[in-house]
């Protein structure tokens, strides 16, 4: 998201891909998971905190691909995934389907300094949902929220193997389809979840055929496989040679707006923002978007591309990712040495610079 210097707090939410889901899990009796379809794009929860400001957050992780072993993994063959090709991160987690206000829903059982970093970036920011979670307490979805009546501050029983009264620490976007309520791993053997049911894996510089692969060697051909990359644009071509994918609208966009940049760091941008446009806000800056502008950054700088109809649209990728390779390039990321900085007043935090940098570079190895 563009930043300015009049706007305190100008974080924006990462795209975490989130285009599959983690409600296929299947579980032994008495407990099931129960499908969700994904929820669309939540408000910004009500208080965050500058991104990278809380204890152990200092990265963002880009999730590719989710593994759900039904019968849990042991833990040599959850660790070994780390060792596969090309795998950048993994992050193991326990689940189950338990009864909450007289509803199954979907927990998840995670460590939260570790989970954290796999969280879209206006839920990593919020300091509230960490602390709740360190606390404690359980947080959930949004859609979750609404279906069991919760409240912040108020205890429920949360009745899994055991019954275990929890207090509700608030609702956020966990990036991933499918999940209703968090935990921390603390609270995971009473309630009888599967130690390691599923794991996220990070590994950006593989082909998705390659990864798959390789897991399945791994874990065998039991372990269900579910795709966190959304490699297509959420709109139909119009007329010939509009880009028809992200990875041709990132191509082009440079090319057109800042031919000194590469479009790997608007791919990057872009995945980390809003997950090439699987959440677009608004941020808790009011950032709104596939490139998650703020509308004050975006009335000077949106502008028109690729024969769409009207005035500049922040919704409308084909109008915001030239709209940011533009800024971009007016900060100074048409250089070598203006891209770090350039990037920098995309997003005022330097660990927000390094993760640009590499993950272009992974974009890089990748596609030549």
């Amino acid at each position: 998201m563009p930043s300015r210097t009049d706007a305190a707090s100008t974080r924006a939410r990462r795209r975490l891909a989130a285009s599959g889901s983690l409600a296929a899990l299947l579980v032994s009796p008495p407990l099931m998971l129960v499908p969700h379809p994904p929820p669309t794009p939540p408000p910004a929860p009500a208080s965050t905190v500058q991104a990278g400001s809380g204890p152990a957050f200092k990265q963002i992780v880009l999730p590719d691909l989710a593994v759900i072993e039904p019968a849990g993994m042991p833990d040599p063959a959850a660790a070994g995934l780390s060792t596969l090709h090309g795998v950048r991160d993994v992050l193991a987690m326990d689940g189950a389907a338990i009864t909450v206000q007289g509803h199954r829903v979907n927990v998840l059982g995670v460590s939260p300094a570790q989970f954290r970093s796999w969280t879209p970036l206006a839920t990593a920011s919020s300091q509230r949902v960490w602390t709740a979670l360190a606390g404690g307490q359980f947080v959930s979805s949004r859609p979750a929220r609404h279906l069991l009546g919760l409240h912040s501050g108020a205890s429920y029983p949360l009745a899994g193997a055991s019954q275990v009264t929890l207090g509700y620490g608030g609702a956020a976007a966990f990036g991933v389809a499918g999940i209703d309520l968090v935990v921390s791993n603390t609270a995971s053997a009473p309630l009888g979840l599967i130690h390691n049911v599923a794991a996220l894996i990070s590994a950006p510089g593989v082909t998705m055929p390659e990864l798959k692969h390789e897991v399945r060697s791994a874990l065998g051909a039991g372990a269900q496989l579910v795709s966190l990359r959304q490699p297509q644009l959420p709109v139909t071509p119009v007329s010939t040679g509009r880009p028809s994918s992200y990875l041709q609208l990132f191509q082009q966009s440079a090319a057109r707006y800042c031919p000194g940049m590469s479009w790997t760091v608007l791919a990057a941008i872009g995945q980390i923002e809003s997950g090439d446009g699987a959440n677009n806000g608004p941020s808790s800056a009011g950032a709104l978007g596939p490139m998650q502008f703020l509308p004050s950054t975006w009335a000077t700088w949106g502008i028109t591309a690729f024969g769409e109809p009207g005035p500049p649209n922040i919704m409308d990728p084909y109008d915001a990712v030239p709209s940011a390779a533009r800024y971009l390039c007016a900060a100074g990321a048409g250089t070598p040495a203006g891209l770090p900085r350039a990037i920098f007043a995309y997003n005022h935090a330097d660990w927000y610079v390094a993760e640009v940098l590499a993950l272009a570079r992974q974009y890089a190895q990748v596609h030549g």
